[in-house]
């Protein structure tokens, strides 16, 4: 009988969409100084779910804990405590490494070597067949928009960040990865490259390919991801779908005279007072209902606008709110 990881104290999930990454409490302890008797708290039991076929965006500022999470998931560092899972497999389970792929925010190339070379090489690496090899290649040079002459004629010595970042997005492909961790793919692109990192990250996510990705660039997130989670200082804030957090766009911020103020407050729990009789706030509720209502009451609609917060707004904030309440 194949053996079945154990998910004794995991977070729950459905059976019908099985998690890809599954964490519960896991958490990193770093010791400096002379004695190593001072502790930097990395990663503060983190528990997260991501879905099959799911992009899920890490965010977060700088020193969050957003690479050594990664980093935890690939094993490339030991959790001080908790436990998680990759592709049902506990962290450090060397099967899995065939299946997924990595691209690192600073990643190192041999500079001497073609991007084509380069690639090879790591082709190599998973034992790929030469026959398979020269197909592959191709397709993932034009995924990622680097032409096969570069990637054949130049050292990567002589290539842009940009370039580097599509030849490291290509090796992170070239074993046909189940789920695909990127760490700050966009970082250093300008907008062309960024558009087309999106589009390559777009259509893994046809292909139905999982990504879990790191990222500064909160308009990118907002446009490529499913579901989201917020780390501060190593503490994760938040995680959920973008409707789930940011609102759908069914709601409506509006803005009117006169009325009833109890009234109002029924269908506007956030109704605020400007001036002059002027009020404003987030309707809850069905907006030709309301309308219907407000007549009634003699009050006057001024505007009213679908609304939604930006992730950059939400981001902002929840890292105001964990400030005040930490």
């Amino acid at each position: 009988m194949k053996p079945v990881a154990d998910t004794t104290n995991f977070p729950a999930y459905t059976q019908e969409q099985p998690p890809v990454v599954l964490t519960s409490e896991l958490r990193k302890v770093y010791r400096t100084g002379f004695f190593l008797n001072q502790k930097i708290i990395s990663l503060k039991s983190c528990s997260l779910t991501v879905y099959k076929g799911e992009t899920f965006g890490l965010l977060g500022q700088n020193g969050a804990g957003k690479t050594t999470l990664l980093k935890l998931l690939l094993n490339i560092m030991r959790p001080t405590s908790g436990r998680g899972l990759v592709l049902g497999k506990p962290l450090g389970d060397r099967t899995v490494k065939e299946h997924i792929g990595y691209l690192p925010e600073n990643p190192y190339f041999y500079d001497y070597l073609t991007g084509w070379e380069f690639i090879q090489l790591v082709a190599g690496l998973f034992q790929i067949p030469a026959k398979v090899q020269r197909q592959r290649i191709p397709q993932l040079l034009e995924l990622v928009g680097l032409s096969q002459a570069d990637a054949r004629n130049k050292q990567m010595r002589r290539y842009s960040k940009g370039m580097l970042q599509r030849v490291g997005m290509a090796q992170a492909l070239i074993n046909d990865p189940e789920v695909v961790f990127l760490d700050e793919p966009m970082s250093g692109l300008d907008p062309v490259g960024r558009l087309q990192m999106r589009e390559a990250i777009l259509s893994l996510k046809a292909a139905g390919k999982t990504i879990f990705f790191n990222s500064h660039i909160l308009s990118e997130v907002e446009q490529i991801c499913d579901r989201i989670a917020i780390l501060a200082q190593g503490e994760l804030i938040c995680s959920g779908s973008l409707n789930e957090l940011l609102g759908t766009y069914n709601t409506y911020h509006v803005k009117g005279q006169g009325g009833d103020w109890e009234i109002l407050q029924k269908w506007i729990p956030n109704l605020e007072f400007v001036s002059h009789g002027y009020w404003q706030g987030e309707l809850q509720g069905d907006a030709y209902d309301f309308l219907a209502s407000l007549n009634l009451m003699g009050g006057q609609i001024i505007s009213m606008n679908l609304s939604r917060l930006s992730l950059e707004e939400f981001f902002m904030q929840q890292i105001q709110k964990y400030k005040i309440i930490g």
